[in-house]
């Protein structure tokens, strides 16, 4: 058995280019489904936060029509609602990565907002791929990978081949032209090789250590992938 840690947004809005606060948190199937594929291979999940506060899920991701209908969206609040892992969060400024076989990152807008420049996740990001064990980062999640840098000013993540959630996905849903700045091409500004899948569809990439998953579809064949990475 595998000790994987979660690290999780602990925020509650995305920040809008005009300064509007649009509602987010994390996407539930891009932590139900592969919290359910590390458990049934056996693996223990613990998850952590900025300041250790308790996870908000997004509640657009719950809606029955990013579901495949009402009895999925069901599963998924219920998943969200009786998991105790995310009742208690660690506080991520505490974390030793090292503690860990596997560092797992689900998306939703969330990450945007609070891990895009959070020392203590660049820490945990860092030693995971110095140290050679397997990270998976999902959606909006890579928004994290740009905090990673080293002394000398350089991206951990530069040159990775790696995915996130597109330009083309975020004009899709109506927020590119609201958004601050867009993750593909944030991404693509640190030097990555970025590469992307038709939209809503599966895409992971993996390169060396680093697993990535484009979108919420991607989110149970991503950690699938890093699981067979524990075997």
């Amino acid at each position: 058995m595998a000790r994987i840690l979660f690290v999780m947004t602990g925020a509650t809005h995305w920040t809008l280019d005009d300064g509007t606060r649009h509602p987010t948190g994390f996407w539930a199937e891009e932590f139900v489904s592969p919290y359910q594929v590390f458990v049934d291979a056996g693996h223990e999940v613990a998850v952590a936060t900025p300041g250790g506060v308790v996870p908000t899920v997004d509640r657009a991701s719950l809606e029955p029509d990013v579901n495949g209908g009402q009895e999925n969206a069901d599963a998924f609040e219920r998943a969200v609602e009786e998991n105790p892992v995310l009742k208690a969060p660690l506080r991520l400024e505490d974390v030793d990565p090292a503690e860990y076989s596997a560092v797992f990152y689900p998306g939703g807008h969330g990450p945007m907002e609070d891990l895009a420049d959070n020392a203590d996740s660049a820490r945990v990001l860092t030693h995971t791929v110095d140290s050679g064990t397997p990270l998976g980062v999902l959606c909006h999640a890579p928004a994290a990978l740009l905090a990673a840098r080293r002394e000398d000013g350089s991206h951990v993540f530069s040159g990775y081949r790696l995915t996130s959630f597109t330009n083309e996905e975020e004009k899709q849903v109506g927020l590119a032209d609201k958004a601050a700045w867009l993750l593909q091409d944030r991404l693509e500004g640190i030097g990555a090789d970025f590469t992307a899948g038709d939209p809503w569809q599966p895409h992971v990439v993996h390169d060396r250590t680093l697993y990535t998953g484009q979108n919420p579809a991607s989110s149970t064949a991503l950690a699938a992938e890093v699981s067979r990475a524990l075997t």
